[in-house]
C-alpha cells in the first residue's frame, strides 16, 4: 500500500466514519484513480470502522504539520 498526498485527496470529502466496503464504493463512485482503489483493497477487513484518512494513513499530514502563517496573508 503506498499512499500520497494526491491520492489521499481523493478520501478527504467520503463519508467518515466508514467501514473497508463504504470507503471502496465510495472512491469508485466519485471516479478516484484506480491506485486509491486498490489501496483501499489491500486494508485488512475485520470490520472496522474508520473515522478517517488518519486511520488509514497514520502519516497523513493535519493542518498543523504546514508551517503557514494565514495571518501574513
Amino acid at each position: 500500500m503506498f499512499w500520497t498526498l494526491e491520492l489521499a485527496s481523493h478520501l478527504e470529502d467520503a463519508p467518515w466514519p466508514a467501514t473497508k466496503d463504504e470507503l471502496i464504493d465510495y472512491a469508485i463512485r466519485s471516479g478516484a484513480p484506480i491506485e486509491v482503489v486498490e489501496n483501499l483493497q489491500e486494508l485488512e477487513d475485520d470490520g472496522e470502522i474508520y473515522e478517517g484518512l488518519e486511520d488509514i494513513w497514520p502519516d497523513y499530514p493535519s493542518q498543523d504539520d504546514f508551517f503557514f502563517n494565514e495571518d501574513e496573508y
